[in-house]
């Protein structure tokens, strides 16, 4: 129960993500009473750059993209955050998403402060030669600001591990020599971890396990909605399935499927591999728009997909006990209030969808060590760090009686804060 008022909610028509970060920043200062000077360095990034990425196209017309790159705190260690790819990317969405990053390395306790990067671009408009010209030139205009020991990027929307391929090669060139460590989310043959592409889904999972948990309930027999079936809905949906949960419905951005008995999740991996994606006419499963999906009753709603998804216009809705934000940002302040008023428990995305990035921060430490670890090892050091951060944002929201998302926004900066005291305004 939150005993604390709450940020202001933004206009529905205009939920700006800078904005809303900001908001949760500031709700977490107000709690720890930070003093106004050091919110005013946790507010603004360290570094932001544009740069101009020029690339020849196929047709041999020349094209002229903006690549951002957003530092937000490296007060903890080495800036750490995704590389996007997606035509709505804003410089305001990268920076709200590494102040965002900054808070997540903080609360799962890893060194590294927040980045996010990216190119305002549709992937699949463009060929894999094109895709890879535009990512060495990106690389390449950024080689001064990355680096293992000061910023490392990773796969993100519309990246993979083919792209960090490029990106370390880039580098690497550059520098002379083999630098395994100045990307996550590699290839294996390039010194990638096993466990790094279930990493967030199954830091969803272990969420999700944890909660059931917490409130008496396991994941045996629970009935879980997935909005999202990406990469990381579909590696929840996998591992919950695997762990007994019914997953009641999924979905992708054209619409999705349900059945109230549950869906065949292994079936329905082969079937959407084998026609490009496409879940439209699966067997035993009855089609569900987005919106719709949204409102089932169950246990357990996991958003994987995008921002912004649980509204106030359908907050009140919501028929599940649980919320697990495994996308980053799908559930508005105002919306967040709502749930939280109902009683209903929510996983903010910081926790929830942290898997990632924890084994980002595992392949580079077997990076920088040249020994690499066999999967079982990953995953295990991986739930570790997990649930130790879920028990202690638990202990964190019974001790001062706020709400699970306000505890790990008062953990994460508070973390953050007090490192920055301890050393120093330099100067």
């Amino acid at each position: 129960m939150v005993t604390h008022s709450p940020p202001a909610a933004p206009s529905p028509a205009h939920i700006c993500p800078s904005a809303q970060a900001c908001s949760y920043l500031n709700w977490a200062a107000r709690e720890l009473q930070l003093d106004p000077g050091l919110l005013a360095i946790l507010s603004t990034p360290r570094k932001v750059v544009t740069v101009a990425v020029p690339v020849r196209l196929d047709n041999q017309q020349i094209q002229v993209l903006a690549g951002h790159r957003v530092q937000h705190c490296n007060v903890l260690g080495p800036y750490k955050g995704g590389i996007r790819y997606h035509p709505a990317i804003t410089l305001e969405e990268v920076s709200a998403l590494a102040m965002l990053m900054t808070w997540k390395c903080a609360l799962m306790g890893v060194p590294y402060g927040g980045a996010k990067g990216g190119i305002p671009i549709d992937p699949r408009q463009y060929s894999v030669p094109e895709l890879e010209r535009i990512t060495r030139r990106y690389t390449s205009e950024l080689i001064k600001d990355i680096g293992p020991a000061i910023d490392i990027p990773a796969p993100d929307m519309g990246t993979s591990a083919r792209e960090m391929a490029w990106m370390m090669d880039t580098y690497s060139v550059n520098v002379g020599h083999a630098v395994p460590g100045v990307v996550t989310g590699k290839p294996l043959s390039m010194g990638g971890s096993r466990g790094r592409e279930m990493a967030t889904g199954r830091g969803v999972m272990l969420m999700v396990r944890e909660a059931l948990a917490w409130q008496g309930g396991s994941l045996a027999g629970a009935r879980v909605l997935i909005q999202g079936f990406g990469n990381v809905g579909r590696a929840a949906a996998r591992l919950l399935h695997q762990a007994g949960a019914k997953i009641l419905a999924v979905s992708r951005t054209a619409g999705g499927l349900y059945n109230p008995n549950g869906l065949d999740i292994p079936a329905l991996e082969v079937y959407t591999r084998e026609r490009g994606g496409s879940m439209v006419g699966f067997p035993a499963a009855e089609p569900i728009d987005n919106a719709e999906l949204l409102l089932q009753k169950a246990d357990v709603l996991i958003p994987a997909a995008l921002e912004n998804q649980i509204t106030e216009a359908n907050a009140d809705k919501i028929q599940v006990q649980i919320v697990a934000e495994a996308a980053n940002g799908p559930t508005t302040l105002a919306a967040d209030q709502i749930l939280n008023a109902r009683g209903i428990t929510v996983l903010p995305d910081i926790l929830t969808n942290a898997g990632g990035v924890v084994v980002s921060y595992l392949e580079w430490v077997q990076g920088l060590s040249y020994l690499f670890w066999e999967e079982e090892r990953v995953n295990q050091e991986m739930e570790n760090l997990m649930v130790r951060a879920f028990r202690q944002v638990v202990q964190e929201a019974e001790n001062r009686q706020v709400s699970l998302r306000l505890s790990a926004y008062t953990l994460g900066v508070g973390r953050v804060a007090r490192a920055l005291q301890d050393r120093g305004l330099y100067p």
